[in-house]
């Protein structure tokens, strides 16, 4: 019951404070710590990689103790000694897939920071990719187009891949979006917007054109999926609410018509 409220709570947590609650939960329950860490999603971090000269994305995925291993080079920074790297073949679909990755973010979110990071599982015989993205929608971020006072949207991605038979692999997307903006105009005053939604998705796909676009495919489909969502459910009970509470001022100056008339 006590993890169950936990993670109720943490699911109405502004992600902006989700670092400070998170601590909190683990204080008030130690022995849940692993399964908390595993299943709340955070906003994401970004760290410099001095040897690559870029950014890349924080995550439980590339972390080992308090150091983060970079995709574009594939050290951990701080650096660390004898650590887990992916083997040669899965390092060769991680550059690759970084490569791709990075010319998407660019396409849909006009900038942004984006990391790919890829393991084998546990039975050797399937691996695992986190795609991440985060855009800074700020006036003061990384966009083209920043017109928010706050605004950030983090996406991660993780795709378990089968084992291939008969040409045919499974994979499960799971995907989460974490999106917190605020603006602040003197028309219309402060407005904060923040939340989160998460997706699943199986499917059997064939591996002629290879893992690399059959997990493009999924995440493509995915977002799209995810942007509606978030854009009826908050934009538009948003909307619906504001326009209810305060209707547009158009509307205030029409005036019923006399009963005489």
């Amino acid at each position: 019951m006590a993890m169950e409220a936990a993670m109720g709570l943490m699911r109405r947590i502004h992600p902006k404070h989700s670092d400070t609650a998170l601590s909190a939960l683990l204080n008030l329950l130690p022995h849940h710590s692993s399964d908390l860490l595993s299943q709340v999603d955070q906003p994401l971090q970004i760290l410099h990689d001095c040897d690559s000269g870029k950014e890349f994305i924080l995550c439980e995925y590339n972390r080992d103790a308090d150091s983060y291993r970079s995709p574009w080079s594939n050290k951990y920074h701080p650096f660390l000694e004898d650590v887990n790297l992916p083997s040669a073949e899965l390092r060769k679909l991680e550059i690759e897939a970084n490569e791709v990755f990075a010319i998407y973010c660019d396409q849909y979110y006009e900038g942004g920071i984006s990391s790919v990071y890829v393991w084998e599982d546990d039975d050797n015989e399937s691996f695992v990719g986190c795609f991440l993205i985060k855009k800074d929608g700020s006036k003061s971020g990384q966009g083209r187009r920043g017109y928010l006072q706050e605004g950030s949207w983090d996406a991660i991605h993780v795709i378990e891949v089968g084992p291939e038979e008969d040409g045919t692999s499974r994979y499960c997307l799971t995907s989460t979006v974490m999106l917190s903006l605020m603006t602040d105009a003197q028309s219309s005053g402060t407005f904060s917007l923040s939340g989160s939604i998460r997706r699943q998705m199986n499917m059997d796909l064939t591996v002629a054109d290879g893992h690399l676009c059959n997990m493009g495919r999924m995440i493509e489909e995915m977002e799209s999926k995810l942007r509606n969502s978030l854009n009826q459910v908050y934009f538009g009970k948003t909307r619906e609410m504001v326009c209810t509470l305060r209707p547009p001022a158009e509307l205030v100056q029409l005036k019923l018509p006399d009963r005489d008339s």
